[in-house]
């Protein structure tokens, strides 16, 4: 049955997978309550603060591992107890650690925050296994691993002469964005260069219709029937011609070849028609 009472981090797995997170994290919030003296020799930490630490520490530890250590009322037993049994994973966890350390490469991630994340996460390792990882070990792994192409700008940060790890790679990942806004804006199209939309097209398209049909506007242009320049007169005699002023009434009979007639007003002044 799993604990009803809330856990401030996750409880010890009895299979010892996360012994060296746990007992890293119940320092920690023991010190926070007040009671980190309770696991260490010789403290003169009450009887009622002792219980307050031992009843935190099982709290957080797995029903397997409770009803093993049942009988285990001491609290420094309990706690000695655990890191006899588990404490062997640093000799498992070092060698792999040791071997991402010597592997890691700036060159090899796709970006820096990947690099980053790995960086900390090895250098973590390394730490709870009692190994000390500085800024220093962390600049010149980085440094040593930049990518042969860019030797020149390896230098160059060299030459800035940081001091903190975080300080580069706040300035690569700096370096990363910028780089690649400038892809952005050059793989960008130019202005002006977008194609003209889908009802552009087919308006384009309907005049041009208009035009080979009469319906074309300017000086004396689609007025006939024929097909180019040369025609626009030829089919003038068809019709008969009428004052500009005067207008057609529905009992007139329209021009055959004007089936937009009834929709324009005006009149062309040339031919006395409407509908151009």
């Amino acid at each position: 049955m799993s604990n009803l009472k809330k856990l401030e981090f996750n409880a010890l797995d009895i299979t010892d997978n996360n012994y060296l997170t746990w007992i890293l994290d119940a320092e920690i919030h023991l010190n926070a309550m007040g009671l980190g003296d309770t696991i260490k020799e010789g403290n003169v930490k009450t009887e009622q603060e002792k219980a307050k630490a031992m009843i935190f520490l099982r709290n957080h530890l797995h029903e397997g591992l409770k009803t093993e250590y049942l009988t285990v009322k001491d609290l420094l037993n309990l706690w000695y107890d655990l890191k006899e049994r588990y404490d062997h994973q640093k000799t498992v966890i070092l060698p792999k650690a040791r071997y991402d350390w010597l592997h890691l490469r700036l060159q090899d991630y796709k970006s820096v925050s990947e690099y980053n994340s790995a960086m900390f996460k090895i250098t973590s390792q390394l730490k709870l296994c009692g190994e000390n990882v500085t800024d220093k070990d962390m600049l010149e792994k980085t440094y040593s691993t930049f990518h042969a192409n860019n030797m020149l700008l390896q230098q160059q940060y060299r030459e800035r002469g940081f001091t903190k790890y975080s300080e580069l790679i706040s300035v690569l990942l700096l370096a990363e964005q910028n780089n690649e806004l400038l892809i952005k804006n050059h793989q960008a199209p130019p202005t002006g260069s977008t194609p003209f939309s889908e009802v552009n097209t087919v308006t384009n398209n309907d005049f041009g219709r208009g035009r080979r049909f009469g319906r074309g506007r300017g000086h004396a242009r689609g007025c006939g029937f024929g097909h180019g320049r040369g025609h626009k007169y030829r089919n003038f005699s068809n019709f008969k011609r009428k004052p500009h002023h005067q207008k057609w009434t529905k009992n007139e009979e329209m021009p055959k070849g004007n089936m937009m007639g009834q929709r324009v007003e005006s009149i062309c002044h040339h031919c006395g028609m409407k509908g151009h």
